[in-house]
């Protein structure tokens, strides 16, 4: 149940503002519509932790029995010192340095490649002796937006499909030991038919890999923003998913765990911005509240043209002013009123 506007303004009159407020149980509740649905079968999800990389949070998904999915050397760090076993930890990144792939490496984590150079540089120097993951462009466009749409043929993330001769031939050149293939077509993504189009991109390459133990389709669930959205339809999503495995079995006759990376989809709907109006600015066009807080703490209108939810904490039943507060904030003018922003 979200918290009260009675619970968040004691909240904020405890801490002061700006303030980010997180609600643990909201974060279990998702978890849960996840293992729910794949009660059934073997699957594991990975917490995309670029999402919100709050410690606590890390330490709650940690201790709810999630893994985590790390796009950066330093979230993986981030992750051990939240307590995640490397066993459970999963590092996909993009356009980095080798370096900090050895680094993952010495950690002893999960690794997907993103580059025929770095899974080149990865095959010369450790060869057999460490299972990695490639990450694969499937040359699918889905998701919300163009600018979390990762799986098209013109996105920069993964291998594309159409270079599977090349990476044949580097894990054949290096005798290197591929345990998963990964994908992640986008963000936002309401239709569960998308990871099934990306099932379908990845049985075709999958007998080529004879050691693979897992295949991940990455995450993208849709969560709701505005009032009538529908989420990711998650136990419509898994029968989907069983229904493809049933359908193309591995021809190496190995059962292959199913791997997901949810982020937003865990922890979009248990955060709030609390903020306090500093000064109120009337003009012949429009009133103006400057407030305490800024595209530094919620960048992601101006980013991603994303809604957000605005509420008068203080005053819940004031009238609203005619111009959406979610339009003058997209336009980068400050909040109106004392409100609260859902994450």
């Amino acid at each position: 149940m979200p918290l009260t506007h009675q619970q968040l303004t004691e909240i904020a009159n405890k801490f002061a503002t700006p303030l980010y407020v997180y609600d643990a149980d909201t974060i279990t509740t998702q978890y849960q519509k996840l293992t729910t649905a794949f009660a059934q079968t073997n699957t594991k999800f990975f917490y995309a932790c670029k999402a919100l990389t709050n410690i606590n949070i890390l330490k709650h998904i940690k201790a709810i029995g999630c893994s985590v999915d790390c796009s950066s050397i330093n979230e993986v760090k981030l992750a051990l010192l939240a307590g995640f076993n490397a066993a459970n930890i999963l590092y996909t990144s993009n356009g980095i340095h080798f370096s900090e792939i050895e680094e993952a490496k010495n950690l002893g984590v999960h690794i997907n490649i993103d580059s025929l150079n770095n899974l080149e540089k990865f095959g010369k120097k450790f060869g057999h002796s460490y299972p990695v993951g490639i990450r694969i462009r499937p040359n699918i466009m889905a998701g919300g937006n163009l600018k979390i749409s990762t799986g098209h043929d013109k996105s920069k993330f993964g291998i594309p499909v159409d270079d599977l001769d090349k990476i044949l031939a580097i894990v054949r050149n290096n005798d290197m030991h591929i345990q998963n293939l990964h994908l992640h077509t986008g963000s936002d993504i309401k239709d569960a038919d998308v990871f099934v189009k990306g099932i379908d991109v990845l049985f075709e390459i999958i007998p080529h890999f004879k050691e693979l133990t897992s295949i991940d389709l990455g995450g993208g669930f849709k969560v709701p923003y505005k009032k009538g959205d529908e989420e990711t339809n998650i136990p419509l999503l898994a029968q989907k998913v069983n229904e493809a495995f049933a359908n193309h079995p591995n021809p190496n006759g190995k059962p292959l765990q199913v791997w997901f990376e949810p982020g937003k989809f865990l922890v979009s709907q248990c955060g709030y911005l609390i903020t306090k109006v500093n000064v109120i600015k009337e003009t012949t066009s429009t009133v103006f509240a400057g407030v305490d807080t800024g595209f530094n703490h919620l960048i992601r209108p101006m980013f991603y043209d994303a809604y957000h939810q605005i509420e008068n904490i203080s005053n819940p039943t004031a009238q609203q002013n005619p111009i959406p507060l979610q339009a003058i904030f997209a336009k980068q003018i400050h909040l109106q009123q004392t409100e609260i922003l859902p994450k």
